[in-house]
């Protein structure tokens, strides 16, 4: 009698569950840290800022940091004027992830994926018909993991161009939502462990979420694709 091996994990599984996992243990990390030395915090120079942006920036392109809960932090101590270092961090994370795709030899690992799964040609194809409208919707949401996203899309070998300008036009709104709460917000520990506290809020991220849902629905119905 056959006794049936295990399943292992594909790679792309085990890594969908890296990248989902470890960003909520290092936000957990950050906030004990952030809520223990905020009175350093509200003293650091603004250069010091630009130096952790940096270092921020290789951090989320590892799925370490996720930029929402950073604009959070950010906008509770730099108000508005964290906003130009955010849309830093955001495009320079997009572009190490893209970067280190092409590295890794993105085209190879689709053509092998085509191979094995035929129906994801056909995906491929309509991505490839409305990509900046698919990047822009993923990008809007406020639930779809950073660094998943972004790499899914260089793996799929969507155009530079169009990851960045999908990426920053879906980045804004929900960058400066989180600023503003941030801004608004009293007391770093609450805002941390309640960051969608108020009405307006919580209002604003459903809108997100539903526009950002019904767009890349859109994208799945079925529709012919041209040959």
């Amino acid at each position: 009698m056959e006794t049936s091996s295990p399943k292992k994990l594909s790679l792309p599984v085990v890594v969908s569950i890296l990248l989902t996992v470890v960003p909520l243990v290092t936000t957990s990390i950050v906030t004990a840290w952030a809520v223990g030395h905020e009175s350093e915090l509200r003293n650091w120079p603004f250069e010091w800022w630009v130096v952790a942006t940096l270092i921020l920036t290789l951090a989320s392109s590892v799925a370490l940091t996720p930029p929402t809960f950073l604009a959070l932090v950010y906008g509770y101590f730099l108000a508005w004027t964290a906003l130009p270092l955010l849309f830093g961090l955001n495009l320079g994370a997009i572009a190490i992830i893209y970067g280190s795709a092409n590295f890794l030899h993105a085209s190879s690992i689709r053509s092998y994926l085509i191979q094995v799964y035929p129906q994801v040609n056909t995906l491929l194809r309509r991505f490839y018909q409305n990509e900046l409208r698919l990047i822009f919707f993923a990008k809007l949401s406020p639930v779809l993991p950073f660094a998943i996203t972004n790499l899914f899309f260089a793996m799929a070998g969507a155009r530079f161009k169009q990851v960045l300008a999908g990426g920053t036009l879906g980045m804004i709104p929900r960058t400066v939502l989180a600023v503003w709460a941030g801004r608004e917000a009293r007391d770093i520990r609450y805002l941390l462990e309640h960051p969608n506290e108020g009405l307006a809020t919580k209002i604003i991220l459903i809108i997100l979420i539903i526009v950002s849902t019904i767009g890349i629905g859109y994208f799945f119905k079925d529709k012919k694709i041209v040959e």
